[in-house]
C-alpha cells in the first residue's frame, strides 16, 4: 500500500517572528497568508529555520496550534517535533497530532547522537505513538548523525514513516536512497539541489529561500513536475546566487536578516544566534537587489 504523502512541491520552513513578549502572532499570520496567496504547498512550523530549539514546549505547541488554526485546512501544516530525547519527541508529536498537524518532521538526535540501531528505535518509537505521516530529517552537518541507507530501508517498513528530508548535500547518497528505498518519498532539504533531487524522483523541497521567494520556489517544482525541466532548471540557476548568500552564515541568520531588509516584521534572532557580520549584511542586501526581490 502506497504511503500517504503530506504534500508535493514547495514546503516553506517558515521563520518564527519574535517580539519582546514572545512570538509575534500577528506577523506569523501575515506570513501564513502571504504563503497561501503565493502558492506555497505546505507550511513547516517549528523547524530549524523557525528557531524551534530556543522555544520552550508551551510556546512551541502554541505556534503549531496557531498555524493549524490560521491555515484552516487551506494548506498542509508539518510540525517540527524532533528532539534528541525520544520521550520528549514522542510527547511533542502526540500534542502536535492533537492540535491538528498534518504531518511531523523528525530530526536525527543531536549532541548525544546514537548508533544506527538507536535511530531505528528512536524513529519507530515516535512514529508508533501517532497516526499522522512522519518525515525523517537527515542533516548530518547540524546533528553529527547520518541516516544510513540500510537504516532507511528498515524504517520504511513503518507505515506512517513516509518520507525523508534529505539535507546531507551528498547527491550520490540521495541517488542511493532513491534507488534502494523506493518506499520512502524524498524532499530536498537544500535549496540549491531542488532540481537535482527531483530528477531522482524527489517530490519537492522543504525550503528556506521560499520565505522570500514563495511563488518562485513553488514554480521550480511545478515546472519540473509538469515536464518543463529546462524551465525548472533555469529558475533554479537564476536563484542560485541568492540561495548561496542565504547560507553565508548559519541558517536562519541570513534569511531572517533578508526578511527584515525586505520589510517583514520578523523581529530579532534568539540567542545564541545573532545579527550577521556587517560584510555579510551587505552581501545579503546586494544579493536581494541583484535578484530583484521586491520589498514587502
Amino acid at each position: 500500500m502506497a504511503k500517504i504523502l503530506p504534500f508535493t512541491g514547495s514546503g516553506v520552513a517558515v521563520v518564527t517572528p519574535f517580539d519582546d513578549t514572545g512570538i509575534n502572532y500577528e506577523e506569523l499570520g501575515n506570513l501564513i497568508e502571504m504563503h497561501t496567496a503565493n502558492s506555497t504547498d505546505a507550511i513547516i512550523i517549528c523547524g530549524t529555520t523557525g528557531e524551534a530549539s530556543t522555544m520552550p514546549d508551551k510556546e512551541h505547541l502554541a505556534a503549531i496550534e496557531y498555524t493549524v488554526k490560521k491555515t484552516n485546512g487551506r494548506i498542509p501544516v508539518i510540525a517540527g517535533t524532533g528532539s534528541n530525547d525520544t520521550h520528549h519527541a514522542v510527547e511533542l508529536s502526540k500534542e502536535a497530532q492533537e492540535l491538528g498537524a498534518d504531518g511531523l518532521l523528525q530530526v536525527t538526535p543531536y549532541y548525544n547522537k546514537c548508533t544506527q540501531k538507536g535511530l531505528v528505535k528512536h524513529f519507530s518509537e515516535i512514529a508508533s505513538a501517532v497516526k499522522i505521516p512522519v518525515i525523517l530529517y537527515n542533516v548530518p552537518s547540524r546533528t553529527g548523525v547520518n541516516i544510513s541507507v540500510e537504516t532507511l530501508k528498515e524504517l520504511s517498513a513503518v507505515e506512517n514513516i513516509v518520507a525523508v528530508k534529505e539535507a546531507s548535500g551528498n547527491i550520490s547518497y540521495t541517488a542511493k536512497v532513491a534507488a534502494e528505498v523506493p518506499e520512502l518519498y524524498i524532499y530536498s532539504g537544500n535549496d540549491d539541489m531542488i532540481v537535482p533531487v527531483m530528477s531522482l524522483g524527489g517530490k519537492g523541497v522543504i525550503s528556506v529561500v521560499a520565505n522570500i521567494l514563495p511563488k518562485e520556489t513553488h514554480d521550480i517544482c511545478v515546472e519540473f513536475i509538469g515536464g518543463n525541466t529546462a524551465g525548472a532548471l533555469r529558475l533554479q540557476l537564476d536563484m542560485l546566487d541568492l540561495i548561496n548568500t542565504l547560507f553565508c552564515e548559519v541558517n536562519p541568520v541570513p534569511v531572517k536578516t533578508a526578511m527584515k531588509i525586505l520589510g517583514y516584521n520578523v523581529g530579532n534572532l534568539r540567542m545564541p544566534l545573532c545579527d550577521p557580520e556587517p560584510a555579510n549584511f551587505e552581501k545579503i542586501k546586494r544579493a536581494l537587489e541583484a535578484y530583484g526581490v521586491k520589498k514587502h
